[in-house]
């Protein structure tokens, strides 16, 4: 039997949302956008625009917009794209109504900080009869809401599932790649938004490209480590949905996360910097989260260590670098 998705739920407006709104209507579908706020429901369907997280990117008018989950529920398949910290509440809200087996494709980046839970394992609890996937890589919003060309990694174990979504989003200027490795997919995301906010320190300290370069490959060995030691593929890793999505958002300002970290590296406190946002960066959350898995599967991972300490307090900026600085010399393997 040929699986057809043609009717899209995506479930959370903000940026990501919307552009993946934007993508499904591109590519045929017939798409609703839940979104919690009454102002952004109203925006999208009488202005066809997005005018709180996505100003000035006119949007596809057969987009509807929708504050009924009920509504969202009854899609062939749902992109979920609320914050990661939030995901567990709109998915119990979602499960009397979604009906069994139905794709539930997790868009966001991050780990569960009250339980250092994996999203996959968060709609295992929440969702438990739903057919997980996870959709992430290198993808800035506004970008793929313009059609500028974009690819991202589209993971499912059941791969019928993963190529009918892959068809049911992909166009010429969004491509998907399908995947079974849902924990590589996933992890990749999550870890580099942390990563992405050491980056942005080192930018903010206008420590040099160099800095920014063997800090990104050493986070990336830190990312390799944590992933295989909890069961993703290495090839996965060194796709688009980890080392991919690792290089954009360590080496762009559009970045949440570095340009939170940018902010941090100038000065400026975190209260400060979240204080002055609508939009959420998931590495500040996600940081004790990633900490506390590798201490748990016993890997080392000081960078994400020390982010972790910059955003809960434990140390300030300096001395979160001279410690990392004064680390004694190893073998790089």
């Amino acid at each position: 039997m040929t699986l057809a998705y043609e009717k899209i739920a995506v479930v959370g407006a903000g940026a990501w949302g919307t552009a993946l709104a934007q993508v499904a209507a591109s590519a045929g579908r017939e798409v609703t956008l839940w979104a919690r706020e009454a102002e952004l429901v109203q925006s999208v369907n009488a202005a066809h625009e997005n005018d709180i997280f996505l100003p000035g990117i006119a949007l596809d008018k057969s987009i509807r917009a929708t504050g009924d989950l009920r509504e969202a529920a009854e899609a062939d398949a749902l992109l979920m794209v609320t914050p990661a910290q939030h995901m567990r509440r709109v998915l119990e809200e979602l499960a009397p109504h979604v009906a069994d087996g139905k794709p539930v494709v997790l868009c966001a980046k991050g780990v569960e900080q009250s339980t250092h839970l994996l999203l996959t394992e968060v709609l295992a609890e929440a969702m438990p009869r739903a057919m997980p996937a996870v959709l992430s890589g290198p993808s800035f919003a506004a970008e793929v809401a313009r059609g500028l060309p974009t690819a991202v990694t589209l993971a499912c174990e059941d791969e019928a599932v993963a190529e009918a979504l892959t068809h049911a989003i992909g166009i010429t200027t969004f491509r998907p790649y399908y995947s079974s490795d849902l924990v590589g997919a996933e992890l990749g995301g999550a870890v580099k938004n942390v990563l992405a906010i050491a980056c942005g320190i080192v930018e903010g300290k206008k420590f040099g490209d160099s800095a920014r370069a063997a800090l990104t490959t050493r986070g990336f060995a830190e990312l390799t480590r944590l992933g295989l030691a909890m069961g993703a593929r290495a090839e996965t890793l060194m796709g688009l949905s980890g080392l991919g999505d690792l290089i954009l958002t360590c080496n762009s300002t559009k970045s949440r996360n570095m340009s939170l970290g940018m902010a941090l590296g100038e000065g400026k406190t975190l209260e400060e910097v979240m204080g002055a946002r609508n939009s959420v960066s998931e590495g500040v959350h996600s940081a004790t989260a990633v900490v506390a898995l590798a201490r748990k599967h016993k890997i080392e991972m000081p960078i994400a260590e020390a982010v972790a300490a910059i955003v809960t307090g434990a140390a300030k900026v300096d001395d979160a670098i001279a410690a990392l600085l004064s680390r004694p010399f190893r073998s790089e393997t």
